[in-house]
């Protein structure tokens, strides 16, 4: 299909609904990472705990939704766990976002990705020197006081590279709400296209939203990251 100044100009006609869309994908993706941030943090302490019951769903949990497709588990979420939408309140975030659509779009993302930071978390918990486990018992502190003051902060400095590429994939796969309705950045494509019959510009256009959203978001935690390895320098 051919890319015409006009079809950009037909496209920049419905700015308000991209920049509803960027509002959108930016909220979606920040709720997803602080829920699927708290999942995978609780899903990867049992995994590593000694309740046989909790590592065992916790293990099963993570190797259902890691060997499953993102569409599937988003169409259960919304067409089977919120089968009965007027449970959910019908209000407008931000006078655009239907909260109804929206919020299934946020359990299904974070469910997913917490699957997939578990093992990033799990992986940085285990990259620790078991000799301050050691010595941490030595001085008195629990187990639970080990974890949050030591073994933690240790493990989520070592891991922020992980976590900032997931959730940088967050934001593109956040794209796939639209299929349920939620007014994202490719849900504003689609309704572009049924406007002024074009595709190839609206494409583009949320091509270059999403690079806006992605790049500064991994220079920033790239930055975040330097300070953070600042004391490690001798």
């Amino acid at each position: 299909m051919k890319i015409t100044m006009a079809g950009f100009e037909a496209a920049w006609k419905y700015g308000e609904l991209f920049w509803q869309g960027v509002v959108c994908t930016v909220s979606l993706s920040a709720l997803t990472v602080i829920f699927g941030f708290i999942l995978a943090l609780v899903l990867a302490l049992c995994r590593l705990g000694k309740v046989r019951v909790l590592n065992i769903l916790a293990s099963v949990y993570v190797e259902l939704f890691r060997a499953t497709p993102m569409l599937v588990q988003l169409f259960i979420v919304y067409y089977v766990v919120f089968a009965n939408i007027d449970l959910i309140p019908g209000f407008k975030l931000f006078g655009f976002i239907r909260f109804n659509r929206f919020f299934p779009g946020v359990v299904a993302l974070s469910l997913n990705s917490g699957a997939y930071l578990s093992e990033i978390i799990r992986a940085g918990i285990q990259s620790i020197d078991i000799g301050q486990t050691e010595a941490a018992r030595s001085l008195g502190l629990t187990q639970r006081q080990n974890m949050r003051h030591i073994v933690l902060p240790q493990a989520i400095k070592n891991i922020l590279p992980a976590i900032a590429n997931e959730f940088v994939t967050i934001i593109k796969e956040s794209s796939i709400c639209y299929t349920i309705g939620v007014q994202e950045i490719m849900s504003a494509v689609t309704a572009v296209k049924g406007a002024t019959f074009k595709i190839a510009e609206p494409l583009i256009v949320a091509t270059a939203l999403y690079f806006c959203l992605t790049y500064p978001t991994s220079k920033i935690i790239e930055h975040f990251e330097r300070r953070m390895s600042l004391g490690d320098k001798r």
